[in-house]
């Protein structure tokens, strides 16, 4: 379909990139309320940080979705298409170990980029504020929350409308957003927005190294720091009869997980599933401090957070798991505890054979539904109660939901701050309709006079 405009963001997270076309009819402001995503490019290999010793290669990787969109944006529209590339949590962890490396990978995506004819505003790192706000838009922007049109035909704040939460599960960073009902004690975790002439004051908090692949790394490490003599590690997430070797390098190679002391980088360790769902729990909780020592509300590791509020999307890798699991229709909670404690019960041999298309990652779905439902519950406070307010959704609207259209809707300024009162009322087709009929009455009224 022909838009009259364009816009181009590459999602370039830890575990891959993926380049979103979005596509918004008309004028910016009657458009405001209907971008709408064309299509999803998933660049092929790892994510941008994975390249920190070959940085020309995040450059390149990029190119074939490039050459996509030039595809479906018509040649002439491609000057003044907006291209963003926003990177996150893989790509912070590499800027804390080098942030030379850092650099070299951005500057290598922003030449690959610029080597298109496209309207390009930079290749950078989102903070887990902006992460986790922009994809707060992006969900209310698409259910309407912020913005509805009328039987009128005309762009109204929806009253009372109740905004919702937003919760992002990447691979190396989880974010929660929403607005409270309380002041918000700890200003590094506020964030405000006007949009559409409505103040909205944000709670918000990204944790690095609570996306799902660091998380699973650091799980790992514990147990192996358990028993760090021994080169075999029992894992009671993992099923039974799956086995896997590992190097210690790979298992250390980040951030998010401390090297013991006397680390042989070349030393192999074989790692075998034990399929213990309570066992798995334990150690999961391991992973995080629930107390909130002077704090009277947190979320995890001392972090401030006020009481949940409202009805919250669960996005990314939360809906990605659940999904597998088939847990996405507003289940009770016992039937989610319930679902996952038996899935983990099974064996590698029956696993396989009941999803042998998902092998890649069949042996982790355990571990990670254990570990999401941990965080959510003694992480983010939910409850019995605020359960039935959770909706584990990937997209709305036919649109993926995440933080890139957040981003494009605020860096185009797709959403004015202010009132919205120049909108035309009518459709193009009534005004026009209106104009002939007063040309029609002139030239009546006229042709009358001078017959007379």
């Amino acid at each position: 379909p022909l838009c009259p405009q364009y816009g181009l963001v590459f999602d370039a997270g830890s575990t891959h990139s993926s380049l979103y076309i979005y596509c918004w009819p008309g004028g910016k402001e009657n458009g405001t309320g209907v971008v709408s995503q064309l299509e999803v490019c998933r660049v092929e290999g790892p994510g941008i940080s994975s390249y920190a010793d070959n940085p020309a290669g995040a450059g390149a990787s990029l190119k074939p979705c490039l050459d996509k969109a030039m595809e479906i944006v018509p040649a002439e529209q491609q000057q003044e298409t907006p291209t963003y590339l926003g990177a996150t949590a893989g790509m912070r962890l590499l800027r804390e170990q080098n942030s030379t490396k850092a650099e070299q990978v951005l500057a290598e995506v922003a030449k690959a980029i610029g080597q298109y004819p496209v309207d390009f505003h930079g290749a950078r790192i989102l903070t887990g504020n902006e992460e986790g706000s922009f994809g707060w838009i992006t969900v209310n922007y698409l259910l309407e929350t912020l913005l509805k049109f009328s039987f009128a035909g005309q762009w109204e704040h929806p009253t009372n409308t109740k905004v919702l939460g937003a919760l992002d599960l990447g691979g190396a960073s989880t974010q929660i957003t929403f607005q409270p009902g309380v002041s918000i004690e700890d200003k590094n975790t506020s964030v405000f927005f006007r949009l559409y002439s409505t103040d909205y004051l944000l709670y918000t908090h990204s944790y690095l190294c609570y996306g799902q692949t660091q998380a699973l790394k650091m799980l790992l490490a514990a147990l192996h720091k358990g028993n760090s003599s021994s080169p075999h590690i029992s894992h009671p997430c993992y099923p039974r009869g799956y086995q896997e070797n590992i190097t210690v390098a790979e298992l250390y190679d980040s951030p998010c997980v401390q090297a013991p002391s006397t680390p042989s980088p070349a030393e192999s360790l074989s790692v075998t599933g034990a399929g213990e769902p309570a066992a798995c729990s334990a150690a999961i909780k391991e992973l995080f401090n629930f107390s909130c020592g002077a704090k009277e509300s947190c979320g995890f590791n001392g972090v401030y957070q006020p009481p949940l509020r409202g009805e919250f999307f669960a996005f990314s890798g939360f809906y990605y798991t659940f999904d597998f699991l088939n847990l996405t229709s507003l289940q009770s909670l016992s039937d989610v505890n319930s679902t996952i404690q038996n899935f983990c019960r099974r064996s590698w041999t029956e696993l396989l054979g009941t999803y042998p298309e998902a092998k890649k990652r069949l042996h982790s779905y355990c571990a990670m539904a254990t570990y999401i439902l941990t965080m959510l519950l003694e992480g983010y406070k939910f409850d019995e109660q605020s359960w039935s307010s959770l909706h584990f959704s990937r997209q709305a609207a036919n649109t993926d939901i995440g933080w890139t259209l957040g981003y494009m809707l605020n860096l185009t300024n797709m959403i004015p701050a202010e009132g919205l009162d120049h909108i035309k009322g009518h459709q193009p087709s009534l005004w026009a309709g209106a104009v002939s009929f007063i040309v029609l009455a002139l030239l009546t009224g006229l042709v009358a006079a001078c017959l007379q």
